[in-house]
């Protein structure tokens, strides 16, 4: 089973799971970045949580998922729809002042980053500002039917290095979901030149 495949299948568990989880903490560092009325692409936006919030912030929001049925359930809950798209698939003509990718970015092998790095780079305007979340670490491994790529702050920088995003900041975090706080999470805040 492929890590869409996953989220097709469980789709509604994982919905319950994250829709009401509390990230708002990790929002500030990316908007005070942006101008008002913003374009945002929520790239990997799972149940839709934070398109929502951005959408009630009065950011223009561009969400996207890989699997069919939790866009199904984010366009539901946002009210607007969602495409169904991976991320080497985002139309390069689009113009974004921000990316979000919270905790998807985690599911593309660590050698085919890079270039997904560079892709989403250039859907960004200059001084645009891109956030992502990865597990803290830096192995690849299969976890419950999903793939991840673990982070740490070396393999960042070797992710963006010829994207034309700079670090602005890396923080760490934990999980804030129940019976996961043992989990770290590397954040970070890229810039495009």
């Amino acid at each position: 089973m492929s890590t869409i495949e996953f989220y097709d299948t469980n789709s509604q568990s994982f919905f319950d799971s994250t829709v009401n989880a509390d990230v708002s903490e990790l929002y500030h560092p990316f908007i005070q970045h942006l101008p008002l009325g913003a374009r945002i692409l929520d790239a990997g936006c799972g149940s839709g949580r934070d398109s929502k919030a951005f959408i009630e912030m009065g950011f223009k929001v561009t969400a996207i998922d890989a699997s069919r049925e939790l866009v199904k359930a984010a366009a539901e809950l946002i009210g607007q729809p969602v495409l169904v798209c991976r991320f080497d698939e985002i139309d390069k003509t689009e113009q974004f002042d921000g990316i979000w990718a919270c905790a998807s970015l985690l599911h593309v092998e660590a050698n085919t980053l890079p270039a997904t790095f560079l892709h989403l780079a250039s859907t960004l305007v200059a001084n645009g500002v891109f956030y992502c979340s990865f597990k803290y670490g830096d192995q690849e491994r299969v976890h419950n039917g999903r793939f991840f790529a673990d982070a740490n702050e070396t393999l960042l920088l070797q992710w963006i290095e010829h994207t034309g995003l700079s670090i602005k900041q890396t923080w760490i975090t934990t999980d804030v979901r129940p019976g996961r706080e043992n989990e770290k999470w590397l954040n970070a805040i890229f810039i495009k030149a």
